[in-house]
């Protein structure tokens, strides 16, 4: 992940609200890097029930295959974050998400992160091509630039 990049809030197109908690907090007074993980399965899978249809017996499931974060600025409780949504890849049965945890009100990302689901069957986990309400919904979160920059 380069770090050239200047990511902002506009950048996204779904968010989600998340208290933090005083569990959430390290030895070190801020956000312990785990959570981030936490923050970003949360996002993702609020936006897959709410606009895709997945629910907890859907015939399809997403494997997390890739995961990565880089961290700009330490967060801590009680701060309340922004967890900010968009897809940078969709294949067919793959989607590459993009997360950024803003500190409420702030426009720059105190971290930026996300991972690579692969969607399968779920009692065979095989790959399988994303059902047609799975892959409309991602599409409406799919980033142009970032289309175009994938194919290069």
């Amino acid at each position: 992940m380069s770090s050239h990049r200047v990511y902002t809030r506009s950048d996204y197109l779904f968010f989600l609200s998340y208290r933090t908690r005083w569990i959430d907090n390290d030895q070190y007074s801020h956000v312990n890097n785990s959570v981030y993980y936490h923050l970003f399965d949360s996002v993702v899978n609020t936006f897959l029930i709410q606009r895709c249809g997945l629910t907890s017996d859907s015939a399809q499931i997403g494997l997390v295959v890739l995961s990565h974060c880089q961290f700009f600025s330490p967060l801590s409780f009680p701060q309340v974050l922004d967890l900010g949504l968009r897809v940078v890849k969709l294949g067919s049965s793959s989607v590459t998400y993009e997360i950024a945890v803003f500190e409420e009100g702030k426009d720059a990302p105190a971290a930026v992160g996300g991972y690579t689901h692969v969607f399968v069957e779920r009692g065979s986990r095989k790959s399988s091509p994303m059902t047609d309400l799975l892959r409309e919904g991602l599409s409406s979160l799919l980033s142009t630039n970032e289309s175009l920059e994938s194919k290069l």
